[in-house]
């Protein structure tokens, strides 16, 4: 993969040598001051180089050969820490000299000088001579690169783990009685190994570890996106130090976390989903395959609550008077981009009643749970997992903690406490086993990018989810509730195969919502083909506004997953600031899977689907595991001419709209809930077409009661009118209550109010722009487009009052549109 990387362009690079070394856990060690924006302290990586896993990778491939050949042939993925084999070669032009070393007593001067900030190098992007494998390559050193941005690198140190008393008992080798090098690697290949019953232990071991003195300062240098570290002497992976601590700060600046103040007005700060991840948060390895544990310590004022990726439902302990400490970890091998934290003056919300009544009400276990009891070892690497725990596999409904400022204590009871449970245990009778055994949800302050993000073990919600009753916030709910088995348990290898996450958890967000109402099967039908119309109109918007090349769901083809010969690669488009804005991937992939769901009938791809889950969880895939896997559960009678290579072909691997899926839309005849919404349009056509004074035996329209979606759809239908006067646009919005309904309804009346230059209404614009940011970004632009003086002014004044709080991302598109 010889690639040049341009930095006009908008690839995100990632440069972690993972085919060389792995980082097999984590700990961090932070303070987080609100004062000075910075979040600092050190971070231990405990390593594995890669004779030692490609060892295992083979063990494994043997194991998978004599114990399942019908896994193997379904394309069962790489064990999750194995760096892809048939990868190419990666180039560019820079050379690491110059590193910097700080001397122990030695202050911080690299926020003055930028020394040891990740700064942009003139020579771009590039191999480093030291980047080699893990053989003796003459004299070089061998180099430890990871991804880094933003972060201010103030020292590197090797870890003494042969310090700790007890982990001596680690050394296999009666002849290594000298503590060296050798002494202090083989200590932690036994640690990173232990079996999964011993997880408790090896934890306590890694916590003492990082608390071991250091052995010797590591050389170390930064430049746009990495940081790498080498020790003089030490030419191969094997003999690189294996525990290294780094002693760091994140900048006000940086784009992993964002600092901001939450609808209370009190300070917080929270992972955003950002681009580029945790690299400006923590120096990791970033790709995918990089699958690693990790625990954390924070420390923060004793008002702020602290939530994070962790197993554990943490509880403060006071350090003392005025400082808290919080303590989180995790046993399931994920990507370190998928680590979170939010701190915040978060409130945790109870729910006062409940009634038999509510939504939320547990129910008994329906499908046959033999269904989820599948025979067999986990195909993933090992780990305490929750599909090999009997008490787990029947729990429908985890732990789960809802967190937000105290001033949304009332929407929270109203809407979300009560829809938590049914939705869990509608995922669960869905799917099976639930991933991760706790669940913590934040309402996450007012410039959240979008209306939700999934994590391990945490959630975040838009307060836009919270309005309008239980429909929006139900469905995104299972939305991110879907991403806990698609995007988390199971990951994709590839960044650029997102519709392996979104596709999944759009499809599945309608089957679990339809379980959690409770709705007879034909209910059920018509709400998701409702759904589906909705979808498919903006598929049509997104398809004509956007470039060809961002709309293909498998941008790199054959070379998907492929990584250069170190394992670093680069993400088509990753860092272009629309990307986030589009819906692609939810939707294309959304269609796939309904493509192939409705070939299957239901009730063979829900089955399908448990399997799946079962054989692949806990590991990375590509498009082909899921695909031919299925082709091969699928009857020979139902598969007319479907192949992994023409649904490539027509879905994965073209823009604009799938030609199977056309020809569905063409055939497909219109449900019950959309002609009842023709019906409504049409009413309302005449309503505006009648003059202001109107005969007197005239007779009165009388519309129906519309559920949120039918009234998007019915918003949609308008929006094609030409004109509509504002006594037609009032009465709108007095008969269906427009200004009290969810976020997505009230979207697109604020479209209407701009179109129609609804003056009246134009607070309701107003407000929409700063309290749903998730979701005005495109407002902005049909406030500018119309070129009307006033809507203009509208624009840029919303836009002065919240471009400080702003999404970085949703800033930057917005101020292009404006100026």
């Amino acid at each position: 993969m010889d690639i040049q990387l341009d930095p006009a362009r908008d690839d995100l690079p990632l440069m972690a040598n993972t085919s060389h070394i792995l980082v097999k856990h984590y700990v961090l060690d932070l303070d987080v001051d609100f004062e000075s924006q910075v979040i600092e302290g050190t971070i231990v990586l405990f390593l594995e180089d890669g004779n030692r896993f490609k060892k295992q990778n083979s063990s494994i491939e043997e194991a998978c050969q004599s114990e399942s050949n019908k896994a193997c042939k379904f394309g069962m993925p790489e064990p999750c820490h194995i760096p892809v084999t048939n990868a190419r070669t990666f180039s560019s032009e820079m050379e690491y000299n110059d590193f910097a070393i700080c001397s122990k007593g030695e202050k911080d001067t690299s926020d003055k000088d930028g020394n040891h900030d990740n700064q942009e190098h003139a020579s771009g992007i590039s191999s480093s001579k030291y980047c080699c494998d893990t053989g003796n390559h003459g004299s070089e050193d061998f180099l430890l690169v990871l991804d880094c941005c933003d972060l201010s690198v103030l020292k590197v140190e090797e870890v003494d783990v042969a310090a700790v008393p007890g982990l001596e008992k680690f050394t296999r080798s009666p002849e290594l009685t000298v503590v060296s090098e050798e002494f202090r690697n083989q200590i932690v290949r036994e640690l990173v190994t232990l079996p999964a019953n011993r997880w408790r232990e090896q934890l306590d071991y890694y916590a003492r570890c990082s608390q071991a003195p250091g052995c010797g300062e590591l050389l170390f240098d930064t430049d746009t996106w990495s940081l790498q570290i080498r020790k003089t002497g030490a030419q191969t992976a094997t003999d690189f130090p294996h525990a290294i601590r780094i002693w760091y700060k994140t900048k006000p600046e940086g784009r992993s976390v964002t600092w901001t103040s939450d609808q209370s007005g009190r300070p917080c700060v929270y992972t955003v989903g950002s681009p580029i991840n945790n690299r400006a948060l923590f120096p990791c390895q970033e790709p995918p395959v990089a699958m690693s544990t990790w625990q954390a310590t924070v420390r923060a004022a004793a008002s702020f609550v602290v939530l994070m990726s962790g197993e554990n439902s943490a509880k403060p302990t006071q350090l003392w008077e005025g400082c808290s400490s919080w303590y989180y970890y995790v046993t399931m091998p994920m990507p370190a981009s998928t680590f979170t934290i939010a701190v915040g003056c978060w409130t945790e919300m109870k729910m006062e009643t409940w009634s038999s009544n509510d939504l939320a009400t547990e129910r008994p276990f329906s499908p046959s749970e033999a269904n989820f009891r599948h025979v067999g070892v986990c195909s993933h690497m090992e780990y305490p997992c929750r599909f090999q725990n009997a008490s787990a596999t029947t729990q429908e409904i985890i732990p789960h903690r809802v967190f937000a400022p105290v001033c949304l204590t009332g929407a929270c009871q109203e809407t979300l406490l009560r829809l938590i449970p049914p939705c869990l245990s509608a995922a669960h009778s869905v799917l099976g086993t639930h991933p991760f055994s706790r669940l913590d949800v934040l309402i996450v302050p007012a410039n959240f990018p979008s209306l939700g993000m999934a994590s391990p073990h945490i959630m975040f919600l838009s307060q836009s989810s919270l309005t309008g009753g239980n429909h929006l916030c139900g469905t995104r709910l299972c939305h991110e509730i879907a991403h806990a088995w698609f995007g988390l348990a199971i990951g994709a290898r590839d960044w650029t195969e997102e519709w392996l996450s979104e596709g999944f958890a759009t499809h599945l967000e309608d089957v679990f919502w339809a379980t959690a109402q409770q709705l007879a099967p034909h209910e059920a039908r018509e709400q998701q083909e409702l759904r589906a119309c909705l979808r498919w109109r903006r598929l049509q918007d997104e398809m004509q506004c956007s470039p060809e090349e961002m709309q293909v769901l498998r941008p790199s083809k054959d070379k998907t997953g492929h990584t250069s010969d170190s394992g670093a690669s680069v993400i088509k488009h990753g860092l272009n600031p629309e990307k986030i804005f589009m819906q692609v991937h939810y939707l294309k992939g959304y269609f796939l899977l309904r493509f192939l769901a409705k070939r299957l009938g239901d009730e063979t791809y829900f089955s399908f689907l448990r399997k799946f889950v079962h054989t692949f969880h806990g590991q990375l895939i590509l498009s082909q595991d899921f695909l031919q896997m299925l082709l091969e559960n699928i009857p020979e009678e139902k598969r007319l001419e479907l192949s992994v290579e023409n649904i490539y072909q027509d879905w994965l691997e073209s823009s604009g709209i799938p030609k199977p899926l056309q020809r569905e839309r063409r055939a497909g005849a219109e449900c019950g809930l959309a002609r009842q919404v023709r019906a409504e349009v049409t009413k309302w056509i005449r309503v505006n077409r009648r003059p202001r004074k109107r005969k007197r035996r005239e007779k009165e329209e009388v519309f129906e009661k519309l559920f949120p979606d039918q009234l998007v759809l019915l918003l949609e239908h308008l929006l094609e009118q030409k004109t509509l006067s504002p006594r037609t646009l009032q009465s709108l919005q007095r008969t269906y209550h427009l200004q009290d309904q969810d976020a997505e309804v009230r979207h697109r009346w604020c479209e209407l109010i701009v179109k129609h230059k609804f003056t009246k209404a134009y607070k309701s614009v107003e407000r929409f722009l700063q309290e749903d940011q998730a979701m005005g970004v495109y407002l902005y632009g049909e406030l500018m487009v119309s070129e009307d003086a006033r809507q203009q002014q509208l624009a840029r004044r919303c836009f002065e009052r919240t471009k400080e709080q702003m999404d970085r991302s949703s800033a930057q598109v917005v101020a292009e549109m404006l100026f």
